[in-house]
């Protein structure tokens, strides 16, 4: 079942709304997916963007803000029992399926449009000039067991040790504004591609503007992280 959003006032729950799109907008305006009538609300408060099973909230510039259990938040990876307040509504978040891996890919953020933006550039990195591989596939079903499992381990910061899984066919890393990054897993194996800002770091050197295929072990420096490639032994 997709995550879902509780509306309540007072205590009392107004409604439940299941965020099954990528982008839903709360706001004071009619024309919101969640319409929250209060003259403390902007028109268009905030969004939800949800990929697979994560969520993001976005404050959209409101004027009296957008907080998370108490906290004023401009941008922030939702987790299960949440709570957004925008005036004096709140909208609980309800997600059994969220992924635990909240402390690192979460931090590293999906904004509006990210998803589909990054698969763009990705798909229109792969027909440049001097890209490393030539045939550029589909990422592989589940059928094609071939390619190992790769996975990144973050080296720095409040994150240092935390290891994610690459099972998803794209990946998004960075900070928007930034510096954002693309993993993609294609049947050659494990390519890292420039989406914005500065072009990313891998053992020392900037990858430019080209798909760049990783190998085991190779570090990955990204919006001040650093992250070790790897590839998981079965």
């Amino acid at each position: 079942m997709p995550a879902k959003l509780i509306l309540s006032l007072n205590n009392s729950i107004l409604g439940e709304y299941p965020l099954d799109k990528e982008r839903i907008v709360l706001g004071r305006r009619p024309e919101n997916d969640i319409q929250v009538d209060n003259l403390a609300v902007s028109g268009q408060h905030a969004a939800i963007i949800t990929i697979l099973s994560d969520s993001f909230l976005e404050d959209l510039e409101s004027t009296n803000g957008t907080y998370v259990n108490g906290k004023l938040v401009k941008k922030h990876a939702l987790k299960n029992g949440d709570v957004i307040t925008i005036g004096k509504h709140e909208l609980r978040y309800v997600n059994d399926d969220a992924s635990d891996e909240d402390d690192f890919e979460k931090t590293m953020i999906i904004r509006p449009g990210m998803a589909g933006h990054a698969a763009a550039e990705a798909k229109a990195a792969e027909h440049a000039p001097g890209v490393e591989t030539k045939d550029v596939g589909p990422s592989p079903s589940k059928g094609e067991t071939s390619l190992p499992m790769g996975k990144i381990q973050v080296l720095n910061g409040p994150g240092a040790g935390k290891e994610l899984e690459l099972k998803k066919a794209l990946v998004t890393l960075g900070r928007p504004g930034v510096q954002v990054a693309v993993i993609t897993r294609r049947p050659q194996g494990y390519f890292i591609t420039h989406v914005e800002g500065k072009h990313p770091v891998v053992n020392g050197e900037s990858i430019g503007g080209q798909a760049r295929s990783l190998k085991d072990h190779d570090v990955i420096e990204l919006a001040g992280v650093k992250m070790e490639f790897f590839v998981a032994n079965n």
